[in-house]
């Protein structure tokens, strides 16, 4: 008897992954009697080609999981207990009223913190009914800058815009740096494109601080200290301007500040460089004369060198090479970045998150990165006395993850966490809510890492009792007794409102279009620039005018070995912590049995040098701590760091170290110079064997 005799149907429907992940791929779902049995690369995408990651390859145990959160629960337990019992939608949504009421009667509606980031980045899910729901009750506001902004805003001070190089243009290129991004790892379906540009007779180079898998396929490897990159690049310059190589007529056609530029790094000797970021002042003199004389060249880089102090610096002084060998000139030239600004543009923010419904009233900004300060400041007037998560695991992501912790941990802090699994976050909610899947939802993906904005059809019904992030303010709002209109649009009219220059319906039939992108291939082909001076700015008196230096400058962060010396005395090993995994992303899929533990568990990373000095050897257990933290954790010796450096991976949850904390529990919370981001990665540690003395 074949299917239909059995009644059974059967049917394939196309999607988009939604993932914090540059490469938003195209997949198949194929959908018996309403339950997804198969999940599959889209063969036609035209970036994925086919072939999705070891994560998204076991989607459907996320979905089916017998872990999932299917029904509302409320605490019934100590906060962080993970104790909870299941009530009705009814029964939360009157909970969760009532609760924030009261505390907007008693302190104001900025005492209620939202909190969310790119859990889902999908469209509707990122920003789709949130934005209005707090605007109208006038919550505080949240600033999103954890990873991203600040590389726009860096790059903005040079060029004028976020906007760079589309990476398949990266085909066309003969020299690539991969500069502070680990392609191989993170943006896998751009590796093949990198590859026949070298089969074509490109030479890659990458500049990391670690040797990572990508650094191993590279033409040569360039390992600078981490934070130091901006050194690099200033004595790049000076070679550059000292043996001629700089495009003199584009220089002169397109840039401000030649001069002052090339006064400020005449003594960015290469040697000056070496003492600082550790890299042999010859390698420096060859990468800057390759830079110089083979065309097209391309710098590719995404997040990986904002999360220092000097971040936003490093993008600003990234965007000056291009500009003085004229790489804007050529195809395959410049600076490949994300590509997001690309798809912003035909995306209406203003529709969708409705600035209007603020009626005047300016909620104050609170720092996503500062989460532990704003959630146990004493003087934070009002105080935040309501927190709504959803999107997001913020006890993962967020530094100073204690501090975060004691936050949650407040009696007096009412937390809501909307979300499909029991996240180290979710244990300390006093209302978790269930949230559904991408394949349980439609939405549109604008992705950042190509220039294909993707269509998502909803495969399956919303397992259990879950509901998407739209239709949870839907609902919040209906709660809350508000009335304003807006707050009760369907999803097809937000994305009709979102994107008023996408064929929609051409959108949902062939499942992705193209944003707008110059013909050419060049992104700054015409040498204009939207800067105040319509060039290329190598002086910035937009930067001068923020107290910022006007020219590229290194400034050793203030938790460095370069920096506080005292504090380096004590803490002499700089703690990196990488993305490692293929198996998970972020915090997502490390609780999933076939995810997490595939990936082992929990290690710290040492140079065999760093390691003897320590009496450390493979396996042993270490302490691992600085004055936020302490963490213990088995050894792993490596090669892929050079002295000085620690490092713990990303991203696995607290409940999956032995001691209850996690990487984050040691990172540094201090803000970029401008962009608003944080400095992971400026943060100080020392070492030991676990039985020893503290130091």
């Amino acid at each position: 008897m074949d299917a239909a005799q059995r009644g059974t149907t059967t049917t394939v429907v196309a999607g988009t992954c939604h993932h914090d992940c540059p490469d938003s791929c195209g997949w198949e779902v194929t959908v018996t009697d309403g339950v997804a049995i198969k999940m599959r690369g889209r063969s036609d995408h035209p970036y994925s080609y086919g072939e999705l990651c070891p994560k998204v390859n076991r989607f459907l145990d996320r979905v089916y999981s017998p872990d999932r959160i299917l029904h509302p629960l409320r605490r019934s337990g100590p906060k962080g207990s993970g104790e909870f019992e299941p009530i009705s939608w009814d029964d939360a949504l009157a909970t969760i009223a009532d609760r924030l009421h009261a505390v907007i009667a008693e302190h104001g509606p900025e005492a209620v913190l939202p909190f969310s980031d790119a859990g889902n980045q999908s469209l509707l899910s990122i920003q789709g009914l949130d934005g209005r729901f707090f605007n109208h009750m006038g919550a505080s506001r949240l600033v999103r800058a954890i990873c991203g902004p600040t590389v726009g805003h860096g790059v903005r001070m040079t060029n004028g815009s976020g906007l760079g190089l589309d990476p398949m243009e990266l085909v066309h290129s003969r020299l690539i740096l991969l500069w502070a991004t680990n392609t191989r790892l993170t943006n896998r379906h751009l590796w093949p494109v990198i590859e026949r540009a070298r089969a074509a007779g490109a030479k890659v180079v990458v500049i990391d601080p670690m040797r990572t898998i990508t650094a191993d396929a590279a033409d040569e490897f360039v390992q600078p200290r981490p934070g130091t990159d901006i050194a690099l690049m200033l004595a790049m310059m000076h070679v550059l301007i000292r043996d001629g190589l700089v495009d003199r007529e584009w220089v002169g056609a397109h840039t401000v500040g030649f001069d002052e530029l090339a006064a400020h790094v005449a003594d960015w000797t290469p040697t000056r460089a070496a003492e600082i970021c550790g890299v042999d002042a010859d390698v420096i003199v060859r990468l800057a004369t390759d830079y110089g004389t083979i065309r097209p060249a391309a710098i590719r880089t995404l997040i990986g060198g904002e999360h220092h102090e000097n971040g936003a610096m490093f993008y600003r002084t990234i965007a000056v090479l291009p500009a003085l060998v004229g790489a804007w000139a050529d195809r395959g030239g410049g600076l490949a970045r994300s590509v997001g600004s690309y798809q912003d543009a035909l995306v209406d923010d203003d529709a969708l998150g409705r600035p209007d419904l603020l009626a005047g009233r300016g909620p104050r900004w609170l720092n996503m990165s500062r989460l532990g300060e704003a959630l146990t400041d004493p003087d934070l007037d009002p105080p935040i006395k309501a927190m709504v998560v959803w999107n997001s695991n913020p006890l993962v992501i967020v530094p100073n993850a204690e501090r975060t912790r004691a936050g949650l941990a407040r009696d007096d802090l009412f937390t809501v966490v909307h979300e499909q699994f029991l996240t180290d976050s979710a244990r300390y909610a006093d209302v978790v809510l269930p949230a559904t899947t991408q394949i349980e939802a439609t939405d549109v993906v604008p992705a950042w890492g190509h220039l294909w904005m993707g269509w998502n059809e909803a495969a399956i019904a919303p397992v259990g009792e879950s509901c998407s992030n739209t239709e949870l303010f839907r609902r919040l709002a209906g709660a809350m007794s508000y009335d304003e209109p807006s707050l009760f649009d369907s999803d097809e009219e937000l994305l009709a409102q979102a994107l008023p220059k996408v064929d929609l319906d051409e959108l949902r039939t062939v499942g992705w279009v193209r944003v707008p992108y110059p013909e050419d291939g060049r992104a700054w082909g015409s040498g204009e620039f939207p800067s105040p001076s319509g060039k290329v700015e190598l002086v910035s008196t937009t930067l001068e005018a923020m107290g910022q230096p006007a020219l590229p400058t290194f400034v050793p962060p203030r938790e460095g070995p370069h920096g506080d010396a005292e504090l380096a005395a004590r803490y002499p090993l700089q703690l990196m912590t990488p993305k490692h995994h293929t198996r998970f992303l972020n915090s997502s899929y490390s609780a999933l049995p076939k995810h997490g533990p595939a990936e082992g568990a929990p290690f710290l990373e040492l140079d065999a040098a760093d390691a003897a000095a320590r009496s450390l050897a493979e396996g042993d257990v270490a302490r691992v701590w600085n004055d936020r933290a302490e963490l213990e954790l088995p050894v792993r010796i490596t090669s892929r760091l050079r002295p000085g450096l620690a490092a713990i991976p990303f991203g696995w949850w607290m409940t999956h170290h032995a001691d209850g904390k996690a990487a984050n529990s040691l990172t540094n919370d201090t803000l970029t110079e401008w962009g608003g981001g944080v400095a992971f990665s400026d943060t100080l540690v020392e070492v030991a064997a676990a039985s020893a003395d503290e130091v």
